[in-house]
């Protein structure tokens, strides 16, 4: 790993590296195959039963019988409960978490059977079976042991924020639940998965060991349910170059996102390939510029617009990533056939349209650079850029910017930062550019926490502050009560066409990942999806 999680708390973690660890210690009710890049259940029994009603539908789930939590206890519906409670209740951090719920109205429990529940979702859209099982269940027993929440109901918290937010228990929970114990400490991050965390030391390494006895070792006819290696160790490595050199002298077993250069001088190494396989399944990354549309300098679109006709991404994708990249015209892979807008163009390096979209925006070429009055105060155009330290991608992205915008006169700052300081930055909207990296799947399409004006304030996944009232008005749509697929394809589409007139973000392209993988493991379940492997189902490959 490049960094260590900034959290391992299930509700409000945001990055792969916290999921890859998270995946091994907690469970969903579904989730992906790696193997087959197909939905499975997993602490569901089957698939959920549908059910559609006038403006509601219903989805019934089981838990498997032999599910369990760390201390042998049963995971029941009232740890479903309890999860969507954490998930919808305010004063909590759980805005990565709420959005992607937000359609379940309510939860009802089989008063015979507690393994049984069905939840009340709001209209239908045929992402919903997913979404109803796509997050983590939380053990009560252990993150509520004072059963602060029990006499909180779903459909309260669904309906009434503000009345729910006074309530005493809830903010004694809140105090607790948001301090990072609850993302650190391994006494509290135990869930129904086949591995605990041993042992984290902070920039050095992770390390996770089976339980013994654990219940998903106890079912049939459920492959994808593993646990086999007895331990896992991450460890981690800012520099690349190091983490080359640790796997080239057989170090490391495993190591994902390899820069394109280095990735194709191993494959030339025969002695390497002797030990290792390399592997470049299409996947799900999108790499992309995003503009803080708050800073009066970048305010009008056209200006924006300017920016990214300077930004030349088939030379960055040459630069970086070689032929392991493909570009895109917006957030959808362009794999993803059904709902990529094809009829857009990508926008090319242009020199020429970006000076006639800046004198446009009002900016005045003069002998030193480009000049605006803004508020009464006169203002030259200058890009301050950021992009985590160390991250070669990003940084030959901002280098090719500079060069092209030196071209126009307009001066551009390169700044690499910690990744937590980026992080805090582009929370606290303290940018002008920046260079990140989404990670999704081809399953979900709910775009509306991090495009939605009701997340671009302080704290918000809406970094730029992109949203009209159309673009909001569709992500509403898609994350509630899209009626079919063809419906959702339509709106998609012209949420792409809004975000490239828009130009906050500026989309670059979608990688194919590039991993290497000892060659004494099989059924390691390589993927285009997060995390890229299995490594809950690696197993010795027999001499």
């Amino acid at each position: 790993m490049a960094v260590d999680p900034e959290t391992l708390n299930p509700v409000n973690y945001s990055r792969a590296e916290s999921l890859q660890i998270i995946n091994l210690l907690f469970q969903s009710l579904l989730s992906a195959d790696l193997g087959t890049n197909t939905i499975k259940p997993f602490l569901a029994e089957a698939m959920p039963s549908v059910e559609r009603q006038d403006s509601i539908t219903l989805f019934t789930y089981e838990i498997r019988k032999e599910a369990e939590w760390t201390d042998g206890s049963p995971v029941t519906a009232q740890d479903v409960a309890f999860t969507l409670k954490v998930a919808k209740a305010p004063l909590l951090n759980n805005e990565s978490l709420k959005p992607q719920l937000e359609f379940i109205k309510d939860i009802r429990l089989d008063a015979g059977n507690p393994q049984r529940f069905t939840f009340v979702c709001s209209g239908f859209a045929p992402e919903m079976e997913l979404l109803t099982g796509d997050f983590f269940i939380l053990p009560a027993y252990l993150y509520d042991p004072e059963n602060l929440l029990l006499h909180l109901n779903v459909a309260d918290l669904h309906n009434g924020q503000q009345a729910v937010a006074q309530d005493e228990k809830l903010k004694t929970f809140a105090a607790q639940f948001n301090t990072p114990a609850f993302g650190h400490d391994p006494r509290l991050l135990q869930g129904s998965g086949g591995y605990v965390l041993e042992n984290w030391q902070n920039g050095q390494y992770l390390t996770l060991t089976r339980k013994k006895d654990w219940w998903g070792n106890n079912t049939s006819n459920t492959q994808h349910l593993t646990a086999n290696p007895q331990r896992v160790s991450f460890q981690v490595i800012p520099d690349i170059t190091t983490a080359l050199l640790a796997l080239q002298n057989r170090q490391l077993d495993v190591l994902e996102n390899i820069p394109a250069h280095e990735f194709e001088q191993l494959r030339k190494q025969e002695s390497f390939l002797k030990d290792y396989n390399l592997h470049t399944p299409d996947a799900y990354d999108f790499y992309y510029a995003g503009i803080n549309t708050r800073n009066p300098k970048f305010s009008d679109k056209r200006t924006r617009q300017a920016i990214a006709h300077l930004l030349d991404v088939n030379n960055i994708i040459q630069v970086s990533q070689m032929s392991y990249a493909t570009p895109t015209v917006g957030i959808i892979p362009p794999s993803v056939k059904e709902f990529y807008n094809s009829n857009l163009q990508p926008i090319n390096h242009d020199a020429n349209k970006a000076s006639t979209l800046l004198q446009e925006a009002e900016w005045i070429r003069e002998a030193d650079g480009w000049f605006k009055n803004i508020d009464g105060k006169r203002e030259q155009l200058t890009v301050e850029v950021i992009y985590r330290a160390g991250n070669t991608n990003f940084e030959n992205a901002a280098a090719i910017l500079k060069q092209n915008a030196s071209h126009l006169d307009i001066p551009v700052q390169v700044q690499g930062e910690e990744s937590t300081l980026l992080s805090s930055r582009s929370k606290q909207h303290n940018f002008e550019l920046y260079f990140r990296s989404l990670s999704g799947n081809p399953f979900a399409f709910n775009f509306k926490p991090l495009l939605h004006t009701a997340y671009a304030g302080m704290g918000g996944l809406n970094y730029t502050g992109f949203g009209t009232s159309e673009s909001d008005s569709i992500l509403d749509k898609i994350s509630g009560t899209v009626p079919d697929r063809e419906q959702q394809a339509v709106l998609l589409r012209r949420l792409q066409e809004i975000m490239q007139e828009e130009a906050a973000i500026i989309p670059m392209y979608y990688t194919k990942e590039r991993l290497a993988v000892h060659r004494r493991f099989t059924n390691t379940k390589v993927s285009g999806l997060k995390p890229g492997y299995d490594v809950s189902a690696f197993t010795l490959k027999q001499e």
